[in-house]
């Protein structure tokens, strides 16, 4: 049904001759099949058409030079008959003698030769006598085919025949001939100028049936040589094919097909190649994949093991942390340390867990329609303790992203609590500024720091699990280096993306992108990548927003009063 259905679109497209060049390009490009049969046809048709022609040639000429050659010598034989016809009477000045004898000239010219078109000419006579007067074919003496050239050169040479190409009228239609021109000497006279005519229409016939039998056996080789090449890339094609169909599905994780090989040839050691590799491969890859599980069963039962232990540890730390004020310094410090330390070790067997559960692939959504301003609003909310610990204000930009969209809000919100936290712990005290927009396809969120920033290398390895651009700083609000990590499964798991904008000393940019709608995200993020906004503007650019207000206008917006465009200006205002 598939392979139907696609002849039948490669039929529609061939149907529209405007996407002929198009197409044929496509198909030079895809098609090694079809590239070398057009070059294997498009030589053989050139060397065929030069031989034909070449052979046409050749042929014309000779057959014309035969032909040529054989109305010479029978211009030549009727010219010698008469001319011992004349040598042999003795008419002396008897005028009916010679009349007759005139006549049995033409007799002779007319019965030796093999053309009846003859016309003959006095030549340059001695005065006075009878001179026989001239005669012969009308087409001849009257249409001037007989050229002022041709009678030049027989008149100047007497014993030496002179020829001339011709066009000849036969039957209402013109045909190719020669005229054959040679001196005839009348005793007692003087020279006479013998033409005759040949036609050479049987000649033409043949020599058209020699061109016609070229080119039918020229087009009919290339035919042959087309035939004979498809055949011959058919046979070594296919296995070409199908070692590429079977590459691309054993790329696609068909890790059990393999290359059908027949025969012991170069193309059957290359199938045997394939497959040994592919076994080897899948073989690796089995390997890997049951050492991974391994790691992650063991990871998990790790955490689960360790989750027993450390809650005991952590009601001691806490109880050790609640009585410091009874230690002495040094012990108050160091009940303080553990009790910290035991919370981060929490939470970096919490995100061992969800980590190992990603790779598990046994994560699951839990969605509800939520509106990610007021998720990034209330997040604000809870890390502005912390943003103010550092000297550092944090601003909301919320153009759009009220309107709810199916997430898991639990999820989100550890995401963008993990990105306000980053850029507090690395903005230098500088403002942070979170932009939330929407557009038909997706919503977005965009956490803007204006501290130390990261070079391309960094960036492009900052989702990297246990991976820190400054190994030397130290972690101030106690993150794992697993948190950017898990921020970007959560962003694919909603079908969406997390990427990253940075540049030393200017900052970083995060934007988590979420489509409106299962499946691939289509056209951009709302919320650019990379911000073109500078510090300076930041007290223009960044007003609060009033809580209050937006929810009296969403809720109005619900019941039709306000225009949800109205509503978006008002807010960018």
């Amino acid at each position: 049904m598939i392979a139907t259905t696609a002849t039948v679109t490669q039929v529609g497209l061939w149907r529209d001759w405007r996407s002929w060049p198009s197409n044929m390009s496509a198909l030079w490009r895809r098609s090694l099949r079809f590239r070398t049969i057009a070059i294997t046809l498009l030589l053989t048709a050139s060397a065929v058409f030069v031989t034909c022609a070449t052979m046409a040639l050749v042929i014309a000429n000779d057959l014309f030079e035969s032909r040529k050659d054989q109305a010479l010598a029978d211009a030549r034989r009727a010219v010698a008959a008469a001319q011992t016809t004349l040598d042999a009477a003795e008419v002396g000045d008897d005028r009916a003698a010679f009349v007759a004898l005139w006549r049995v000239v033409q007799r002779d010219l007319r019965g030796t030769s093999s053309s009846d078109r003859i016309a003959v000419f006095q030549g340059d006579i001695e005065p006075g006598g009878y001179a026989p007067p001239t005669f012969g074919s009308i087409e001849l003496l009257d249409e001037g085919l007989v050229t002022s050239a041709l009678r030049t050169r027989v008149e100047e040479i007497d014993d030496v025949q002179a020829w001339q190409s011709v066009a000849l009228e036969e039957d209402g239609s013109e045909v190719p001939g020669v005229i054959v021109g040679q001196q005839l000497f009348v005793p007692d006279v003087g020279p006479y100028e013998v033409y005759i005519a040949y036609d050479l229409s049987d000649s033409e016939q043949t020599l058209l049936f020699v061109q016609r039998t070229l080119w039918v056996a020229g087009i009919s080789l290339v035919a042959i040589i087309a035939a004979i090449s498809w055949i011959v890339l058919r046979s070594m094609s296919v296995p070409i094919v199908e070692a590429a169909e079977t590459s691309a599905r054993f790329a696609t994780g068909d890790l059990g097909v393999r290359i059908p090989v027949h025969g012991e040839d170069e193309l059957a050691t290359l199938g045997h190649s394939f497959n040994a590799m592919a076994d080897s491969i899948e073989a690796q890859i089995k390997e890997l994949g049951e050492l991974s599980l391994v790691q992650q069963r063991f990871v998990s039962d790790v955490s689960h093991e360790l989750r027993t232990p450390l809650t005991t540890i952590r009601l001691a730390a806490d109880m050790l942390n609640d009585q410091r004020g009874d230690f002495d310094p040094t012990t108050a410090r160091t009940a303080e340390l553990l009790h910290t330390q035991v919370q981060r070790f929490e939470t970096l067997l919490n995100d061992l867990l969800e980590i190992s559960r990603y790779d598990a692939g046994s994560v699951q959504l839990e969605l509800e329609a939520t509106s990610l301003a007021h998720l990034a609003e209330d997040v604000i909310d809870q890390m502005r303790p912390l943003a103010d610990g550092h000297g550092t204000e944090l601003r909301l930009v919320a153009p759009g992203g009220y309107s709810p969209v199916d997430m898991d809000a639990r999820r989100v919100r550890r995401v963008l609590r993990n990105l306000i936290g980053n850029a507090i712990e690395h903005g230098e005290g500088r403002p942070v500024v979170v932009t939330v927009d929407s557009n038909q396809h997706a919503v977005a969120v965009g956490v803007r720091d204006f501290g130390l920033g990261m070079s391309a290398a960094d960036a492009e390895r900052v989702f990297d699990r246990f991976w820190r651009a400054d190994p030397s700083r130290q972690r101030t609000i106690g993150g794992t280096g697993l948190g950017l990590s898990i921020a970007l499964g959560d962003a694919r798991l909603h079908g969406g993306s997390l990427a990253v904008w940075s540049e030393l000393a200017v900052g970083s940019n995060f934007v988590l992108t979420i489509p409106r709608h299962p499946g691939p995200m289509q056209g951009a993020s709302p919320v650019p990548l990379e911000p073109a906004d500078a510090l300076g503007d930041l007290s223009d650019a960044t007003q609060p927003l009033h809580v209050a207000q937006v929810r009296y206008e969403l809720d109005a917006e619900a019941h039709g009063a306000v225009d949800p465009d109205a509503a978006k200006r008002k807010d960018r205002s």
